[in-house]
């Protein structure tokens, strides 16, 4: 699947921001099964300069500084990418969750086991987890099955939650967007020595025929990549829509919470208060193109 991606965020200010420093995470990932065809990044006013360089953990950042007085900060991020994941391994054929945290620390995928600070071992969130992961059951079951149980346990309402809420409050609540399940489900798997990592992104605007519209379209959206053991690496599962990553998600970036991964962030000298605005359109464009 190819699609047309279209993302703007717009601060204004009340009064004249005279500094300006942000760091943009808004060029989607180039990996096996995601091709980007076309990525332009117009920002407003004109960067004094801005440096291009991968992160710790691979995501495309740019950093841009801006040293004169401006009331209004824009970046429209646009692109065509084509996207094609795999479809998942049979479940009952996936590794027992506990051979897979045995060696989960032996890898590429140690330093998402760790707790961060968005996405802590709570020992609440373990033991929800734990239901869904009896002695010996395969690793991917258990995962499809705890995935399922946030979408049907859990409430999506947006303005409940911000940024920074922790996953106790999410838990005591069972309310919040896609950011606070991803977290959840995250926090749940270290707790049981499983590999985690949060994944920023978009998901289609609008669904195919007879399709159903996901929760988290029109906007940034987050899921998570569980690993499955060396010889099956990583899998894609979206919490919040109870669906698994093929064709209908977008990947930015990926690290260990939300922290590492916001879309834009920085530090202004001035500015007062502020508001903001963000569209987020992924629609689908022309055929695949991939071979």
């Amino acid at each position: 699947m190819i699609y047309r991606l279209r993302h703007v965020t717009t601060y204004v200010y009340a009064h004249a921001v005279d500094l300006a420093a942000h760091l943009l995470l808004l060029a989607p990932r180039g990996l096996p099964h995601q091709r980007l065809v076309r990525n332009t990044l117009t920002i407003t006013p004109t960067p004094s300069y801005a440096t291009e360089a991968a992160d710790h953990f691979g995501n495309q950042a740019m950093r841009v500084f801006i040293d004169m007085p401006h009331e209004r900060f824009e970046v429209v991020a646009e692109a065509l990418v084509e996207v094609r994941f795999p479809d998942l391994p049979p479940a009952a054929r996936t590794p027992p969750w506990e051979q897979v945290a045995a060696t989960a620390l032996q890898g590429e995928a140690a330093e998402f086991v760790f707790p961060s600070r968005l996405a802590p071992v709570v020992a609440a969130a373990t033991g929800y987890a734990a239901a869904s992961f009896r002695t010996g059951r395969p690793v991917l079951a258990g995962l499809l099955e705890l995935m399922g149980r946030i979408r049907s346990d859990f409430t999506y309402r947006a303005g409940v939650t911000g940024n920074n809420t922790q996953v106790s409050e999410v838990l005591a609540t069972r309310t919040g967007v896609c950011q606070d399940f991803a977290h959840v489900m995250i926090s749940a798997l270290r707790g049981l020595g499983l590999p985690a990592r949060y994944v920023s992104g978009y998901v289609r605007t609008r669904p195919p025929p007879g399709g159903t519209a996901r929760r988290g379209a029109d906007q940034s959206h987050a899921w998570v990549e569980a690993w499955l053991g060396d010889e099956l690496g990583w899998v894609g599962l979206d919490p919040t829509n109870d669906t698994a990553v093929r064709d209908e998600h977008v990947i930015l970036a990926w690290g260990r919470d939300f922290g590492d991964v916001s879309p834009l962030s920085g530090v202004i000298l001035g500015g007062g208060d502020h508001g903001l605005w963000v569209a987020v359109d992924l629609e689908e464009a022309e055929r695949p193109v991939l071979a």
